[in-house]
């Protein structure tokens, strides 16, 4: 009687490893990057589709997979670098399977003063490195759900034809290719 539930714990257990859905609350922060210089002026005040990503073991109040990269836009505002963010796409691992979450966000930057907007101007010259970090609020709650991987199957596949399946394409003697 004992070995059921025991028996179907350890088969829900790889299933329960990962989430099907990357949940953040409301006012979340977290610490970012943008990926590629940014360099704002008056001939170009404002940027669309810039990059950001996770700075790893950030300083803010949660984290997100190191593999992120969110999509915004930046402007100038005033003496700052004002950033908005509006969709996110993540993988994240674990051991040879990967999960992928792709959805919206609505988040904007603050800087370390805790102000809004990054103080990264001078001159009228606003400039930010990949290396400044800069946190993002969330908006509103994030939920986006998991997206079908099609690697996945590829994966399975591969695994197989290595030898840990019965669908082993690869016969059993192969000739040598250097022969």
């Amino acid at each position: 009687m004992t070995k059921t539930p025991l028996l179907l714990g350890l088969l829900l257990a790889p299933t329960l490893a990962f989430a099907t859905t990357l949940e953040l609350p409301a006012d979340a922060r977290l610490e970012v990057q943008v990926v590629a210089p940014l360099s704002l002026d008056a001939d170009t005040p404002r940027r669309d589709d810039i990059l950001l990503r996770p700075v790893a073991e950030g300083s803010g109040s949660h984290q997100i997979p190191d593999y992120c990269v969110m999509v915004g836009d930046a402007q100038i505002d005033g003496e700052r670098v004002r950033i908005t963010t509006s969709s996110i796409t993540c993988i994240d691992t674990e051991g040879s399977d990967s999960h992928i979450y792709s959805g919206e966000i609505s988040a904007a930057a603050y800087d370390s003063d805790g102000d809004f907007a990054i103080a990264a101007c001078q001159a009228g010259r606003c400039e930010l490195s990949p290396e400044h970090g800069f946190e993002l609020q969330l908006a509103s709650d994030l939920a986006i759900e998991e997206q079908r991987n099609p690697s996945e199957q590829i994966n399975i596949e591969r695994r197989q034809a290595e030898g840990d399946g019965v669908a082993n394409p690869i016969p059993a003697e192969q000739p040598d290719p250097d022969q």
